[in-house]
């Protein structure tokens, strides 16, 4: 059965999708059904990052699920809140959608963005719904507390300071490579189904990917304050430089030490591109890359899930990858561009 967005109506469409809206966090005073939202963060700071996802720009509805496309439309601007080391507490979702999109699907979506906020202990309190002439459009805004200036920006790193990521890297990448490999081989030989069993976890990374809000409550308990950090939307080698620039330093990065999953690698052959490239330049890990002082390295060194990649220098020095080979090459932005 198919439902019609217009049999609703843009206020009947709004009830319909939040009426099983929960609140879990007691600063949420007013949540959705009003004309503005109430919060109250009791004397901590507010933290706010919005992000926007389009339709042929950023997702393909041939191959993402709606319930997916929802949660990650959620995590990936919670991730931004956590590059604050913040913690999130509230989001806003805007949509625009064509006809070409019911009800039912709608559900789907609301599926998911409920799903991260449950995970997650986001209150979802507002936003609104349009028309689009151009498929999907998707605007999350998030908004996290912290205690009085106890965030971390890009522009902290000093001379000296080692570089930190967390997880493994390049695998949303290939994920992504995967899937419109198998979509071109689709609309080439309808016939044919994609088995993509073997490589849940490259997969799961592009549609499902999680923010890391374990690394920075293991960061908080460990008593760890980085003096830089940013989250790995576009690619490696664009975030650091990112921070080096803020931060008006240089930086040395080893090409040995970047993480990447066991099923990378053997994926990055298929492609015939080197998992170095993919981890670099890849993006949509949404993994933690992050500064701090050498005194936190013994701490930093017993976290599994941490990786220390390189070091900071001065801005005099540049930015360089050492090879595994040992050569010295200038680091350079090839990630993700929205207007590339």
């Amino acid at each position: 059965m198919r439902t019609e967005i217009a049999s609703l109506g843009e206020f009947g469409l709004i009830r319909h999708l939040t009426e099983e809206n929960e609140t879990r966090n007691a600063g949420t005073l007013l949540s959705v059904g009003d004309d503005a939202a109430v919060i109250d963060q009791f004397g901590r700071q507010s933290v706010i990052s919005t992000d926007m996802l389009v339709e042929g720009v950023h997702f393909d509805l041939m191959y993402t699920p709606l319930k997916h496309l929802g949660y990650k439309a959620v995590v990936v601007n919670l991730s931004d809140i956590y590059a604050m080391m913040a913690t999130p507490t509230q989001i806003t979702l805007s949509i625009a959608v064509s006809n070409k999109v019911s009800v039912e699907a709608l559900e789907e979506f609301y599926e998911g963005v409920y799903a991260a906020c449950e995970k997650y202990n986001v209150d979802l309190i507002g936003g609104d719904t349009t028309t689009s002439r151009s498929g999907l459009i998707i605007s999350v805004t998030a908004i996290g507390e912290v205690a009085p200036d106890k965030f971390v920006t890009r522009s902290g790193a000093k001379p000296g300071d080692l570089v930190c990521v967390s997880g493994d890297l390049g695998s949303a990448y290939l994920g992504l490579q995967l899937l419109e490999r198998e979509k071109k081989i689709f609309l080439e030989n309808p016939g044919v189904q994609p088995d993509l069993q073997q490589q849940s976890y490259l997969v799961g990374r592009i549609l499902k990917p999680e923010a890391q809000m374990d690394i920075v409550e293991w960061l908080q308990e460990k008593g760890i304050m980085p003096t830089s950090m940013i989250d790995i939307s576009d690619g490696l080698s664009s975030e650091l430089l990112h921070i080096c620039r803020a931060s008006e330093v240089g930086c040395v990065l080893y090409e040995d030490k970047i993480p990447v999953s066991d099923e990378a690698r053997p994926m990055a052959m298929q492609f015939n591109v080197s998992v170095t490239t993919c981890a670099l330049n890849g993006g949509e890990d949404y993994e933690l890359l992050f500064t701090v002082t050498q005194e936190d390295y013994e701490k930093v060194s017993k976290n599994g899930l941490i990786s220390v990649i390189g070091y900071i220098t001065e801005a005099a020095e540049g930015a360089h990858l050492i090879t595994k080979g040992g050569n010295k090459h200038p680091l350079t932005a090839q990630g993700w561009n929205s207007f590339g």
